[in-house]
């Protein structure tokens, strides 16, 4: 990255994206939130803290990331190379300058920003790491770092902080920092972290300290208003509020200042350990509650559902807790219902039978579904069971052990809200609208028949209803036995077939619709028992079913079969891999690919399996860390 130049073109898009970065590798994901490493002279682990402080102090401290100022300062292009020349010489290339900046606030008018700095000609050079502001509707110029410019002044105003992050995002290549200056606080660094924000500054927690404001995660708070000091940190420990109280101005903001930093730095530390659990999401839906831009801010970006969805894993190892109303809206809950509608085609039963969800998981192994289980009898297998639940909206029974169906928790209480109702009757609705049936019966009762039969009124479709007071009682259960064995009088299904639809509903799931009759063909033979099912064909292995996440874990060669179809396949280079295939090395990815995907690996030597570490769209836009965790290689 020597004699980087502003003004240098790219032959493609491909040349540009791959020519970042050397200083900036993300190490875990969850979401857009990630934990990277800033290799620079000292490294940094993001999201990081920066003093805003030492920004400027390149002679007197050995700083990692430095700020050149404002060209307001000299007011020529001529002194800031100077500037800048001078301070690369004592700093030497692996500390990152963010080089001369407008400071614009977003609010200011684009003419006057953009004619300010075409009048300045800021068409600078340096050597080494680099960081530069963004602004909406400049061009984005190549960097290791990129700072939201006036981020401070987005503060309370959900919409255009957002959408001026998602420019930058949409806008820059995926394995580079983001910088947001003059915003961070500990009641929202773990929203912003969660949007995709590496780094930020103490500037908000050291002006509160000299205005006398306690911060805390929870929100912040006058020191006059508080009876006693709710943090212990070392700085607390030793004092109460009347001992601030009784200091001198300067002093008592000296303590403060420790204390927020601390906070802020604590919060942070959460954050990361929230990151490598895979639980963020749900600490921000309860941590977003302390101040309304914040919920606002959650809001919009589930709005935004190509930006969210792109980068949340497939699956989690993890539980999925579903306590607010923002769950609902999450991404992995809608991806989990579009799959539903867009890839999902029912077997070949035409009687549907409507169920409730329970509150263990998988369904199928709870005392409830145990007896509807029985009930059914021989008559199950001509029967489509779709289960009816919030937030996922319908789960059909091939797919509850997928990922989040098998793997959430939601607060019961016997009452579901008027958003719950709709949502989940929205979902019935669409999926009853695309595929027909000889009878439906609902063996439902409470806000699960209120939802049948609002979706019955609203389609024009008779449903029978089995129950009577309780699902599980005795009547309802011979109700329900009754109804299902004269539906189901003369039909023929047999037991393998129900294994293979099952089979080849996840594998639609899993690689799109289609992909489950070319990986299970009729020949195909089911091994293994239930939850373990193995998939051979012509005595060959072709996949697993994964029962910790409900998918196909595919062999190399069910890679064969399912590569024409060209879906979740990433190309590489003329290489043969070992362990895991860097992104360096990734040239091509099915845009499909989400972080925890099963892909195929093609290159000219190779044909490989694995689990997917990134997305298809980062793994094309990044330089640095793994593309794909390899289970199985194979030479050509």
């Amino acid at each position: 990255m020597k004699n980087l130049v502003f003004s240098q073109t790219f032959t493609s898009m491909y040349e540009y994206l791959h020519s970042m970065t050397r200083y900036f590798e993300v190490q875990h994901r969850d979401g857009a939130a990630r934990i990277g490493k800033l290799l620079l002279n000292t490294p940094i682990r993001t999201p990081h803290v920066i003093e805003t402080g030492k920004l400027r102090k390149w002679k007197e401290e050995n700083n990692p990331i430095l700020d050149a100022g404002s060209p307001w300062e000299s007011g020529s292009k001529e002194s800031e190379q100077v500037h800048l020349d001078e301070m690369r010489a004592v700093v030497g290339d692996d500390t990152l300058i963010i080089l001369p900046h407008q400071s614009f606030p977003p609010a200011a008018p684009d003419d006057v920003a953009i004619k300010t700095a075409d009048a300045l000609n800021l068409v600078i050079t340096t050597s080494g790491a680099v960081g530069t502001t963004f602004r909406t509707g400049q061009k984005v110029r190549k960097s290791d770092l990129y700072v939201l410019e006036g981020a401070g002044s987005l503060e309370n105003n959900s919409r255009r902080f957002f959408n001026t992050l998602l420019e930058l995002k949409n806008s820059v290549p995926a394995d580079t920092a983001v910088y947001a200056p003059n915003l961070c606080l500990p009641e929202n660094a773990a929203m912003l972290v969660y949007l995709g924000i590496d780094i930020v500054d103490d500037t908000r927690a050291v002006v509160a300290a000299y205005n006398d404001i306690y911060l805390t995660p929870s929100g912040r708070f006058y020191l006059d208003a508080l009876a006693e000091l709710p943090c212990k940190c070392e700085t607390c420990a030793q004092l109460d509020v009347k001992d601030l109280m009784a200091m001198d101005r300067k002093k008592r903001a000296q303590h403060l200042e420790k204390h927020n930093r601390n906070m802020l730095g604590s919060e942070l530390a959460l954050v990361r350990e929230k990151i490598r659990a895979g639980l963020l999401r749900e600490y921000v839906e309860g941590q977003c509650r302390t101040r309304p831009w914040l919920t606002a801010l959650l809001r919009i970006a589930d709005s935004e559902y190509d930006y969210m969805e792109q980068r949340a894993p497939i699956v989690r190892s993890n539980q999925m807790i579903a306590n607010t109303g923002e769950s609902q809206t999450r991404a992995e809950v809608v991806r989990f219902a579009n799959r539903i509608n867009e890839r999902y085609t029912p077997p070949e039963a035409d009687i549907l039978l409507l169920l409730p969800c329970s509150a263990k998981k998988p369904y199928g192994i709870s005392n409830s579904h145990q007896k509807f289980i029985k009930a059914l009898g021989k008559g199950r297998k001509f029967v489509h069971e779709v289960i009816i639940t919030s937030p996922l909206g319908i789960v059909p029974r091939e797919l509850e052990l997928t990922y989040p169906a098998a793997h959430y928790d939601i607060a019961v209480t016997g009452y579901w809200d008027a958003g719950e109702i709709a949502w989940v009757g929205d979902c019935l609705a669409n999926y009853l609208s695309k595929h027909s049936y000889s009878a439906i019966v609902a063996h439902v009762e409470g806000a699960y028949r209120d939802i049948c039969e609002n979706v019955s009124k609203e389609l024009g479709l008779d449903f029978i209803y089995t129950s009577s007071g309780s699902v599980t009682s005795h009547g309802s259960l011979r109700n329900l036995k009754d109804t299902i064995s004269e539906l189901c009088d003369g039909r023929k299904r047999s037991a393998e077939t129900v294994k293979k639809d099952m089979l080849r509903k996840i594998t639609d799931y899993q690689f799109g619709h289609g992909a489950g009759d070319v990986l299970i063909p009729e020949r195909a033979v089911i091994k293994a028992p239930f939850p373990k099912h193995q998939v051979y064909v012509d005595k060959t292995h072709l996949a697993t079913l994964v029962p910790q996440y409900g998918t196909l874990a595919i062999t190399i060669a069910g890679a064969e079969i399912l590569l024409p179809r060209n879906r979740y396949v990433v190309t590489i280079e003329d290489f043969v891999p070992k362990g895991s295939i860097l992104a360096v090395g990734v040239t091509g990815a099915d845009p499909n690919i989400r972080p925890n995907d099963d892909v195929i690996v093609s290159g000219s030597k190779v044909i490989c399996v694995g689990r997917a570490a990134m997305s298809g769209k980062e793994m094309e836009g990044s330089t640095r860390g793994i593309a794909v965790d390899l289970r199985h290689v194979k030479k050509l």
